[in-house]
């Protein structure tokens, strides 16, 4: 492997940071992303249990907050208690926005470095192919600085698709899930404004 990385020259080192770039935002939103850890499940369960058994909270909102997101798009549902459903429903949304915000982050440089890897690897090309031209000499070619310009370049080509094509996979998988965790909390939050409502007007 060092061989190889010596025969790509210089250019490599920029791909191969942009690989341990991206693999530290996988593994990382790997983990963040988890279902239990964005979805606790019974939570909506446990919410309206307590709920009924003592109201809304300070105490109650504040664990709500810090337990999962889904906690936050309850917490910021009941601390609106008592106002309108649209009310509500408008605090729920809001703060589902910055959810998504928290749910993508990383990604935006994950999905730059799918795009710009092809690009260090063409330039690592490019350089490849100066050297290739500059080994060029009235007295003949130089064959070690020609193999050295065509490692270079073929290298440096290869490296900048095998950093790109995983990352750009890994971009939209992430993307699709955070999709899903949102709508499922969306869902969760609006039976929880149904539940609470409904048990207002039987009230």
């Amino acid at each position: 492997m060092w061989s190889i990385i010596e025969a790509a020259g210089w250019p490599i080192w920029t791909i191969i940071l942009a690989s341990v770039v991206a693999s530290t935002i996988v593994l990382e939103r790997f983990y963040s992303l988890r279902a239990a850890l964005i979805i606790p499940p019974n939570l909506l369960s446990q919410t309206l249990q307590e709920y009924r058994r003592a109201a809304v909270s300070q105490s109650m909102l504040a664990e709500l907050r810090d337990h999962s997101p889904l906690g936050r798009l309850f917490a910021a549902g009941l601390r609106q208690f008592g106002s309108s459903r649209v009310v509500m429903k408008e605090a729920i949304e809001d703060e589902g926005r910055v959810v998504a915000h928290l749910l993508e982050r990383y990604l935006t440089m994950l999905g730059t470095i799918a795009a710009m890897a092809p690009l260090l690897g063409l330039l690592g090309t490019v350089i490849g192919m100066i050297e290739i031209f500059g080994s060029q000499a009235p007295g003949g070619t130089d064959p070690r600085a020609l193999a050295h310009g065509i490692s270079v370049a073929l290298y440096n080509t290869a490296f900048g698709l095998i950093v790109a094509i995983p990352s750009m996979f890994f971009y939209r998988h992430f993307r699709a899930k955070i999709d899903g965790l949102l709508v499922e909390m969306e869902a969760q939050a609006v039976h929880l404004l149904e539940a609470v409502h409904g048990e207002r007007r039987g009230d």
